[in-house]
């Protein structure tokens, strides 16, 4: 979880980029919010980001944020099993129903942002409780996908899992919301990302990151962050991560 306050009259207007997580965010604040999607939907206030949810845009000003990042594993729990999120955005209160407004309300009564992290990381635990859980093997698998930075072979997968490569795909897309194959790109992406906001060339990101060439990751970026490998090494939203999640 992390806050992000801003206190300006100009309008803030990020492009966000996809991150192998689903994401939530809470607006708090009294000013303009709102989140745009490549299918042109609007959301307001209390927002879920899918995985890999195309081209997202957020803007405002005086915005008063409070973001939680979810493992899709977690997210499959605490969203009722909500894998259709893959590549969407939705407004919170459609998936947690009435419960959302009264975490909303106790969030912009909390007077710091530590209290506010408690309300969430408590909603969250009781909801994981009570969630229905991926498989085991599903949870293996993506646990693997990151811990390789998405450079293991779903066969691979399936064998260490003890599943057939048909049934790793089957349950891994239907609980996680895509196939194992796609998270794994959408990992690979996020770490070639991350190494190219740290000022490393292409050329030596592709290489490191498991790409064929350059132009192979020229395609991966352009697929999931419809920008170039140099814009993506400047964008703000990833300058904004670097602040709370030091990587």
């Amino acid at each position: 979880m992390a806050g992000f306050r801003t206190r300006t009259s100009d309008p803030v207007d990020l492009s966000v980029i996809p991150y192998p997580a689903v994401t939530l965010l809470i607006d708090l604040s009294d000013g303009l919010h709102a989140i745009d999607d490549s299918g042109n939907r609007r959301q307001q206030s209390d927002v879920v980001l899918g995985l890999a949810p195309g081209r997202v845009r957020g803007g405002g000003h005086d915005i008063e944020t409070l973001q939680v990042r979810l493992s899709p594993v977690v997210a499959h729990a605490v969203l009722d099993g909500s894998a259709h999120l893959t590549g969407t955005t939705a407004a919170l209160e459609d998936l947690w129903g009435p419960e959302a407004a009264r975490i909303h309300e106790r969030l912009r009564a909390a007077t710091s942002w530590d209290d506010r992290f408690a309300i969430v990381a408590a909603t969250l635990a009781r909801r994981l409780d009570t969630g229905r859980a991926v498989d085991p093997e599903v949870a293996f698998a993506w646990r693997q996908t990151v811990a390789t930075c998405g450079q293991v072979r779903v066969e691979q997968l399936a064998a260490d899992a003890g599943w057939s490569r048909k049934r790793l795909w089957s349950r891994f897309r239907s609980q996680i919301g895509m196939s194992p194959k796609r998270a794994g790109r959408l990992v690979r992406f996020d770490h070639a990302a991350r190494r190219l906001v740290a000022g490393h060339s292409p050329a030596l990101v592709a290489a490191e990151s498991g790409y064929v060439d350059q132009s192979h990751l020229h395609r991966d970026v352009m697929t999931f962050a419809d920008m170039t490998p140099t814009a993506v090494a400047v964008a703000p939203w990833l300058a904004v991560d670097d602040v709370a999640w030091a990587t």
